[in-house]
């Protein structure tokens, strides 16, 4: 990587435009301090025995907002297989983060909830919400496009750095 380099306040103005060479280190020094930021976040006291990790945060997240789903439904948006979702969801059944019980319509199903426990679920908003916040305010001055943009590049940044480079 080679050219002129600004400071990390000219990557931070969007007017400023970079170059590729300029938004790939403005990034390698950036998402260090995000991902250090995002691990010292700490838990709220009611979760902190439960033991979890970043994936139980998708899992949460995504019946948080769009409430209640079947495994497989959970499986496809973490992708990750529809058995790893039944212990993961078993998991947080068993300490009373979940609950679980058969589709009536379809007894072949699984639907996954929060439990109705409002300190659980006040536990879970409070973990989710300085990142919820955060987002926000970064989001607030941008069209839904960049909106669009920004989440397209994450999510194609993750998939290109699971590719090897061999």
């Amino acid at each position: 990587m080679s050219g002129k380099h600004g400071s990390d306040a000219d990557a931070a103005d969007p007017g400023a435009g970079l170059s590729t060479d300029d938004a790939i280190r403005a990034m390698l020094l950036l998402m260090p301090r995000l991902v250090g930021r995002a691990k010292r976040t700490p838990l709220p006291e009611a979760l902190r025995p439960l033991n979890l990790a970043p994936r139980h945060l998708s899992l949460l997240a995504y019946l948080l907002f769009d409430g209640e789903m079947t495994v497989n439904a959970l499986a496809e948006r973490l992708e990750v297989a529809p058995t790893t979702v039944s212990l993961m969801v078993g998991d947080l059944s068993r300490q009373g983060v979940l609950e679980r019980r058969t589709d009536t319509a379809d007894r072949r199903r699984t639907i996954v909830a929060i439990t109705p426990d409002p300190d659980t679920r006040a536990a879970i908003e409070g973990w989710l919400a300085n990142g919820a916040r955060a987002w926000r305010t970064a989001f607030a001055s941008l069209t839904d496009t960049q909106r669009a943009l920004v989440v397209h590049t994450l999510r194609s940044y993750e998939s290109a750095s699971q590719t090897p480079t061999d």
